[in-house]
């Protein structure tokens, strides 16, 4: 997606500003980010503690913790959560899900390639790469697909719950997350958002095999 395409995207709609207090959480969770890449580009995943980050990022370590209750979160957390959950409910209620969810998921590649493309090349390969990433991965992509699964019910008038929305969420989620690690497996040579449309072909029942 071109600069000026990304300029707008779904993700903006809504968005409500950010006070004093959240924009100062905002600015440590990112300085701890960036610290975590940096010295996990230096010496390595395993060879990076929390103690170091939390000295590169002039923060405690216990700073660093509530922040981030793992070390592999500080990898794979980021803000777009509330953002795809906040979009999903501002798109039309008669619009099919897979192409409301289409539109928010590439709409969020696009915004992470735009914003901060060696941090998610780098967090893609460690997903790939280091088992306990990959592990936490799911249990946050999880995590993400009951917050989809929320909105999805309540277009359809469904239960919070709804097994149906649940499912339909976590599909989607767990083909998100093999796109992700083709991409990585692939050395990141692919074009990411036709990857993901592809992989949302798939689910729509188009696999192109």
């Amino acid at each position: 997606m071109s600069r000026m395409a990304a300029a707008h995207t779904p993700l903006d709609e809504h968005r409500p500003p950010l006070g004093l207090r959240e924009r100062k959480k905002l600015k440590t969770r990112t300085a701890i980010r960036r610290a975590m890449y940096r010295l996990t580009t230096e010496q390595g995943y395993e060879a990076t503690t929390v103690e170091q980050i939390a000295a590169a990022a002039e923060v405690s370590p216990s700073t660093v913790f509530r922040y981030f209750p793992t070390k592999e979160d500080i990898v794979l957390a980021d803000e777009y959560d509330e953002a795809v959950e906040r979009a999903l409910r501002t798109r039309p209620v008669d619009e099919p899900p897979l192409d409301s969810l289409r539109v928010i998921l590439t709409a969020a590649v696009s915004r992470m390639l735009e914003n901060e493309p060696q941090e998610m090349r780098l967090r893609t390969k460690l997903m790939a790469e280091v088992p306990a990433l990959r592990a936490r991965m799911t249990e946050s992509m999880a995590e993400t697909s009951q917050s989809l699964a929320r909105p999805l019910a309540d277009r359809a008038g469904r239960d919070p719950g709804d097994l149906e929305a649940r499912v339909f969420a976590a599909s989607v989620m767990g083909a998100l997350r093999e796109a992700l690690l083709y991409w990585a497996e692939r050395d990141q040579r692919d074009d990411l958002v036709a990857l993901v449309n592809r992989t949302l072909d798939t689910l729509e029942g188009r696999p192109g095999l």
